[in-house]
């Protein structure tokens, strides 16, 4: 593979470097077209030798030649004339010095075997450098090489916009010399012959300007499923893995590279919009019937426009998540008058914005929240972005001195007790600014992960706990928190979890219900786990409530909760297996409830075969416990392990009642 080839295929932050060193005195179209032959020249040796220089020179002027025959014979009109203006343009530089155009593409030879050992050099020093490398994904390199393509496309329109510029000053000027013309000297050949050429100037103004604007709605179209889809898939991802660091997660990265790919877009937007602007000011000056830039430059600027504020808005993101400096291991969790830090950064990184975007920051701005509990932010609350804000360079800014507070409720509550669905309350910081750029002005918001208030620090066990359950159970960021007040261990129960209840609490709400009412909540012993809790009644009319040890992540992520629900058996005094769990609390049947989160349907026991090694017996893994008859107080086994109804069955027929009992018997239970 050539030199070139390889200086390709590099991510955009080093071909940004490369296309530093490449200019007028050597343009990187000789680089590209000539690539293996330039690579084959000493052109080291030729720096310190004259004669040997001016060879290869001369050398280089007929390999631009041949590629200009080449080019004639496709009829590719812009690079014909971009060829023809660099050979003009190194024969009058370098004729009278031909060893300088030898430094010089010795010079750009050696960076770019510079940049490349860089490149493939193994990434040294910290842990986040390696992890960050490792993490690089297929689809990021892909991303990058997409945005690399849309900038060199714009930098070719570029150029086709200055020469249809230039095409059109020289029909100008000859239209206008025959204007001057006398009225004699309009009828002789020659004046002919000038009308002639006038027309097909005008023919290939035409062509030039439709090729240019079909060219610009191919980068719109390209930029457009670039950032709906793969652009924000990466964005999204990012989002995803700063949810599971906050909780204990790896080390989160890759937003340089996301900041990366939303600066060269935007800057590519922003050239193409002024093109667009200069193509308008040609048509104003010079138009014609059937001329494509009326027709088609409106509804192209606002394409561009859109993707413009489309971008933006995304680019608005939390860097780091609000944490009191006190607790750096619990973000998301504030307890009221302490401050806190949260970072926000914005991903189009424009010299231009520097110190002229400010951000203000408030509280539940969005949210119509379930709680009479109300909070305002004492301290800094609207902060300028600066580029200075950040070790990295990037455009962001720090809040340090915020400090929530809460109001006082004319109510008089702590909370709705009247509702079963919530205990402990998500609220959202919410950052909101103004850009005004070229003209354009774009409100931008974004808002914090969820987080959890507390008046004191014996309450952030709890706090915490919501916390994780949250950031566990949803991938979308940026979810209502309206319908987000519960914490839930999955998507199937989400609005269905009561929280952080004790368990005199949990049997006041129960004891008045149908036997089977159960509920769900978090556990007071575990931290994390879960539990479900049921009623029914002895055979003289008692109250009797049965809980299950709590599930812990482990269990959650080998069995879908949903699943668990259905599928869980008790192991009554009659030694037959029943599923107790028949209402959610307050009354909603169970299968109603969860019936379209349950991932499979029950399979029927079934027998062995005679079929071999084939014939598998299909199971279902259910999770069992055993009661006592003679007890009011929960059971719970100490590892509720899945057992398939097969395996029951083939216990059932080996062993006695009492054997399965006494197995499955908790040795936490009372004796």
């Amino acid at each position: 593979m050539s030199q070139w080839n390889q200086v390709q295929q590099l991510e955009i932050k080093f071909l940004e470097q490369v296309d530093q060193f490449y200019d007028d005195n050597f343009p990187m179209e000789i680089r590209h077209l000539l690539a293996q032959w330039i690579e084959n020249q000493d052109w080291e040796a030729a720096s310190n030798n004259e004669t040997m220089a001016t060879i290869l020179l001369q050398n280089l002027l007929i390999q631009l030649d041949e590629q200009l025959g080449r080019v004639s014979k496709e009829k590719n009109l812009l690079l014909i004339h971009n060829l023809k203006r660099i050979r003009k343009v190194l024969q009058g530089k370098f004729h009278g010095n031909p060893m300088h155009v030898a430094v010089v593409i010795s010079n750009c030879l050696r960076e770019e075997r510079r940049i490349l050992a860089a490149a493939n050099m193994p990434v040294q020093g910290p842990l986040e450098k390696s992890l960050q490398n490792s993490s690089v994904s297929e689809r990021q390199r892909n991303v990058e090489h997409k945005v690399a393509a849309i900038k060199n496309s714009v930098q070719m329109t570029e150029q086709d916009t200055k020469y249809l510029e230039d095409l059109q000053d020289e029909f100008d000027y000859r239209y206008k010399t025959i204007q001057t013309m006398d009225q004699g000297d309009k009828n002789n050949a020659l004046m002919n012959q000038e009308v002639l050429t006038l027309q097909e100037m005008l023919n290939s103004l035409d062509f030039k300007r439709k090729e240019a604007l079909n060219k610009m709605t191919q980068i719109v179209n390209e930029t457009d499923a670039l950032v709906s889809s793969a652009l924000m898939e990466e964005l999204r991802d990012w989002q995803r893995r700063q949810q599971i660091a906050c909780i204990g997660g790896p080390l989160h990265n890759g937003l340089d590279q996301l900041q990366n790919c939303f600066t060269l877009l935007a800057e590519s937007l922003f050239q193409l919009r002024r093109q667009l602007e200069k193509l308008e000011e040609q048509s104003t000056k010079m138009t014609y019937e059937g001329d494509p830039i009326p027709m088609q430059r409106a509804h192209l600027l606002e394409r561009v426009t859109f993707l413009i504020y489309s971008l933006f808005k995304n680019s608005f993101v939390v860097e780091r998540q609000p944490c009191m400096p006190t607790h750096p291991q619990r973000p998301m969790v504030l307890k009221t008058l302490i401050q806190f830090t949260v970072k926000l950064r914005l991903l189009i990184k424009l010299p231009e914005l520097n110190y002229q975007v400010k951000v203000k920051a408030s509280i539940d701005k969005n949210v119509s929240t379930l709680s009479n509990r109300r909070f305002v932010l004492c301290g800094t609350h609207v902060k300028a972005m600066s580029i200075e804000e950040s070790s990295n360079g990037s455009l962001s800014v720090e809040f340090r001195h915020l400090q929530p507070k809460e109001m006082k409720s004319g109510a008089g509550g702590k909370g709705n007790e009247g509702c079963h669905m919530v205990t402990e309350e998500l609220h959202s910081i919410t950052f909101e600014t103004q850009i005004c750029l070229y003209g354009l002005t774009i409100d931008l918001e974004t808002s914090s992960l969820p987080v959890v208030m507390i008046s004191n620090v014996s309450q952030l066990p709890n706090a915490w706990a919501s916390i994780i359950w949250y950031n566990v159970s949803t991938s979308d960021s940026q979810s209502s928190l309206a319908t987000m007040m519960v914490i839930s261990p999955g998507p199937s129960s989400a609005r269905y979890v009561m929280g952080f209840v004790s368990k005199e609490k949990e049997r006041l709400l129960l004891k008045d219900k149908m036997p089977g009412t159960f509920l769900l909540r978090f556990s007071e012993s575990h931290l994390g786990g879960i539990t479900f809790t049921w009623v029914d009644h002895s055979e003289n009319g008692e109250v009797r409530f049965h809980s299950v040890e709590p599930y812990n992540k482990g269990r959650l992520s080998a069995l879908p909760f949903a699943d668990i629900l259905r599928d869980y058996k008790v192991i009554m005094a009659e030694n037959i297996p029943e599923n107790p769990l028949k209402y959610l609390y307050p009354d909603i049947p169970k299968d109603k409830a969860f019936g379209k989160h349950y991932s499979s349907q029950p399979c029927e026991v079934s027998r062995p075969t005679e079929r071999g090694d084939k014939g598998y017996v299909p199971s279902v893994f259910i999770p069992i416990s055993t009661i006592r008859s003679d007890s009011t107080e929960p059971h719970s086994p100490s590892d509720l392990l899945p057992m398939s109804p097969s395996v029951y069955a083939v216990l059932r027929e080996n062993l006695s009642p009492t054997t399965i009992e006494t197995a499955m018997k908790s040795p936490y239970s009372a004796e």
